[in-house]
């Protein structure tokens, strides 16, 4: 096994694979680095010398500068290394790009649900929605109303444990030790049988929003609302309004009307100040989301061509392992897709700061590439006038990982969008059109950038994460990667997927791609459920414009 890396030829730092020692000597380009201090698998160390000011180059790009003299061999980090990020200009260019042999995938299919409008889901759900959050408890009514008799939750998995633990206290026996205790899994109940086997599930979609913000936020809310309604993972929705807030049914309405211009699917609004009490209200709403079930119950899988894919790449709880496993096996995989005519969707603007160069160089045209970098001046603009900006996006757990500046994450993390042309560039909420890859403009933080990019059409979503989180999403399944082994042995209940192989020398990247996509149509068909979906995490967080990394 390697035990250091430099990841790009131009690159003046090296990054420690396995854990180094203080003294010892690393042979690298015919000089001896003695190691000035311990370096932690992940992290960085100098292989040159450098000055207060100097800058440092990773994957190739400036992702810092040094803030106090660093020798050869120290170790990097936020002590003497601030974030900077190279200037960007959008010129003249002609992507070049030479896909990647698709032979194996060519063949191939997924068994997916077609839709009126001749978009393919990956999955069947109903929606319950409020427009407002004063409707979260009739929301949370009707999922008490319906969910366990209709077969689509068990009891709470813990649950069981409780009654135990009351049984055991009406004879004095309650354990004082928790390994004396039964695991939740053996006292789990049988699940009940699903009255409608086509549909995957209801989802009820509650949320803090509609009323009290700017009017902005209320426009965000309804088209986002709108993208989850018209997605291709959604048979239909019963939707809650009470009446007087900002996000009107109208405005829902006439976002519903630019993604469903035909009405390809039924939409049940009800307003609870025209109905007056909560018993009528609910009782509609009950009845109507009911034979809603039934309609939806009726479509079947069926087969599908893998262009019918639209997959979201996002990253969460990255690690310094990210950029060099997990993300580019993705990148790959994301490859093999717009190469068989599908689409991907690179999102989270905060974290492609410093790489902003290359991807407007990939824009298929110069008006892309100024869209991109005028959404992302906007959008910095806006951050640091609430006192923020995009250097304040690692997080604590990205630093103790190696991650210190937001150009060294961003340019690890744009490694998921592999290395084809850009062929769109999208607001937040704005639906992707067209094939290939597209840019989607979205928060960092995992769950806001998931629900954008579900909004926007991805129909399922490769997440990668170096420390492990929950993160899923309500309808579309979220598949999570680990980019180290470590990881995925200490938490195999969240993680489907590993690309530890590829740090210790088993696995090229582009094996791990081709990994990761035949799990993905797996998926895709209901033959593989990601963990995510199995654990019901259902995260659904919008976006308040601005105030977010």
């Amino acid at each position: 096994m390697k035990r250091i890396l430099q990841v790009h030829p131009s690159d003046t730092v090296l990054v420690a694979l396995t854990d180094l020692s203080v003294g010892e000597t690393i042979h690298f380009q015919g000089q001896n680095i003695v190691l000035k201090e311990n370096i932690q698998a992940k992290h960085k160390f100098a292989c040159q010398d450098f000055a207060p000011g100097d800058p440092l180059t990773m994957y190739g790009v400036l992702v810092g500068k040094a803030t106090q003299t660093i020798e050869t061999g120290q170790w990097i980090h936020t002590f003497n290394v601030t974030h900077a990020a190279a200037p960007v200009e959008v010129r003249p260019t002609t992507p070049q790009w030479t896909p990647p042999p698709t032979a194996a995938f060519e063949e191939l299919t997924f068994d997916g649900f077609h839709r009126s409008d001749g978009r393919v889901g990956t999955a069947n759900y109903w929606l319950v929605i409020p427009l407002v959050f004063c409707e979260n408890r009739n929301i949370e009514a009707l999922r008490d109303a319906l969910l366990t008799d209709l077969g689509y939750q068990s009891p709470s998995r813990f649950r069981p444990l409780t009654q135990y633990l009351i049984q055991s206290h009406a004879i004095d026996r309650v354990p004082q030790n928790t390994a004396d205790l039964p695991t939740p899994h053996d006292l789990e109940f049988t699940k009940a049988n699903r009255v409608f086997p086509n549909v995957d599930g209801i989802k009820f979609l509650t949320h803090d929003m509609g009323c009290g913000g700017t009017q902005e936020d209320a426009q965000a809310l309804c088209a986002l609302l709108a993208g989850y309604i018209a997605h291709p993972n959604v048979a239909g929705a019963t939707v809650l309004s009470l009446g007087c807030q900002h996000a009107q049914q109208s405005m829902l309405q006439a976002e519903l009307a630019k993604r469903m211009p035909a009405g390809t699917k039924p939409v049940h609004i009800f307003e609870q100040q025209a109905f007056g009490t909560e018993e009528a209200l609910l009782t509609q709403a009950l009845h109507q989301t009911f034979l809603g079930l039934v309609e939806a119950n009726q479509i079947e899988r069926t087969p599908a061509p893998v262009s019918e894919l639209v997959i979201g790449l996002e990253c969460g709880g990255s690690d310094g392992f990210s950029g060099l496993s997990a993300n580019p096996a993705v990148g790959y995989a994301a490859d093999l897709l717009v190469a068989l005519g599908g689409t991907v969707i690179l999102a989270e603007f905060p974290e492609l700061c410093g790489v902003e160069q290359e991807l407007a160089d990939r824009c298929l045209s110069q008006t892309l590439a100024h869209r991109f970098t005028d959404l992302m001046a906007r959008y910095a603009a806006r951050a640091e006038a609430v006192g923020s900006g995009f250097d304040m996006n690692p997080s604590p757990g990205n630093i103790r990982d190696g991650l210190i500046t937001d150009a060294m994450k961003s340019a690890g993390a744009a490694k998921k969008g592999g290395t084809s042309p850009i062929a769109g560039v999208w607001d937040y909420t704005e639906p992707v059109q067209g094939k290939g890859l597209h840019l989607v403009n979205t928060p960092g933080n995992d769950v806001e950038s998931t629900t954008a990019e579900v909004a926007s059409g991805a129909n399922i979503v490769l997440f990668t994460t170096g420390l492990g989180t929950p993160t899923g999403n309500p309808i579309a399944p979220v598949i999570k990667i680990a980019s180290n082994h470590r990881l995925a042995e200490r938490m195999p209940d969240i993680i489907d997927l590993s690309t530890g192989d590829i740090i210790e020398g088993k696995e090229s990247i582009e094996e791990a791609g081709q990994r990761i996509l035949r799990y993905v149509i797996d998926v895709a068909s209901g033959r593989q459920v990601p963990a995510a979906v199995r654990l019901q995490q259902d995260d659904f967080i919008p976006w308040k414009r601005g105030v977010s990394l």
